[in-house]
């Protein structure tokens, strides 16, 4: 496959289709490695009790859009961190399915030092739609192209003016990246102390989507009852890294029926997930 050098042309640029199989076991591993644990999750790891699958788990299917655009543009994979997520949920996935994911570059963004690519996926299997889900890329060092700045990162970011009504903490283990890279996501800075160093960074750090799925977990318990049938949206923006061993705090405000504003904290303050909204049914 060609390259293509980042510039405001690639929007609209179309994938080839693929076709997506997953099992039971993935799904479960997927659980596991956004930090399911037996006591509390035990529907989502335990084939004896279905298994349900996390929502979030599209992410996995669907990030296959993402790879086409990294082998379609011209990128380093050390400089590469992940922007934005969303996803939406038609039903409930599957224990065991087979999607064909289509994908396409949506946009372009020239922020100066960095260049900002977004790419949807839709996934069909045999009943029709069953998820979208929409991702951004921050390419660091491959801005400067000319094209339209975009959106920045503050916009739309307002919390409502009172304490979030639900608030849920969730550890994170050392080896929780060791675990989660193996749903699909083998990118080396998330576990190579070398690479990590090649891309700037003192050690390896979560995923983003690790931290996006533990978010997404204390959505599904506090507004869906652990109900994946009530769980239909949830869309986030990566503002900072989480190492490996934070608490993840998640902070839910309730704005309308079916509706909250969300935002991801460690526990000493720093926020993780910014912009957050989820919908569900009621």
């Amino acid at each position: 496959m060609t390259r293509h050098p980042i510039s405001p042309d690639l929007v609209g640029l179309e994938f080839p289709v693929s076709t997506e199989t997953w099992s039971s076991k993935d799904t479960m591993l997927y659980a596991l490695g956004v930090g399911a644990r037996p006591a509390a999750d035990l529907d989502f790891i335990y084939e004896g009790r279905g298994p349900k699958v996390l929502p979030t788990y599209a992410v996995i299917p669907g990030g296959t859009a993402l790879g086409g655009m990294m082998r379609a543009v011209e990128m380093r994979l050390e400089m590469l961190l992940h922007g934005e997520q969303a996803i939406e949920l038609f039903r409930p996935l599957p224990p065991d399915g087979t999607v064909e994911v289509t994908g396409r570059i949506t946009e372009v963004w020239d922020k100066g030092k960095a260049a900002v690519l977004g790419v949807e996926s839709l996934g069909r299997d045999a009943d029709g739609d069953l998820f979208r889900t929409h991702a951004t890329l921050f390419v660091r060092g491959a801005g400067g192209f000319g094209g339209e700045r975009g959106p920045s990162a503050g916009d739309g970011d307002t919390l409502p003016d009172r304490a979030p009504d639900i608030v849920v903490r969730f550890d994170t283990r050392p080896e929780q990246g060791a675990i989660y890279r193996l749903s699909g996501d083998r990118n080396p800075i998330h576990i190579d102390p070398a690479f990590a160093k090649m891309g700037g960074f003192d050690a390896p750090f979560m995923h983003g989507l690790c931290t996006y799925g533990i978010v997404g977990r204390a959505v599904l318990r506090e507004l869906c009852a652990d109900d994946p049938a009530a769980f239909r949206a949830f869309q986030g923006r990566f503002a900072d890294r989480v190492a490996y061993g934070d608490t993840i705090v998640t902070k839910i405000w309730r704005t309308s029926d079916g509706e909250a504003i969300i935002q991801g904290e460690t526990g000493d303050g720093r926020i993780v997930l910014s912009q957050s909204k989820a919908k569900f049914a009621v």
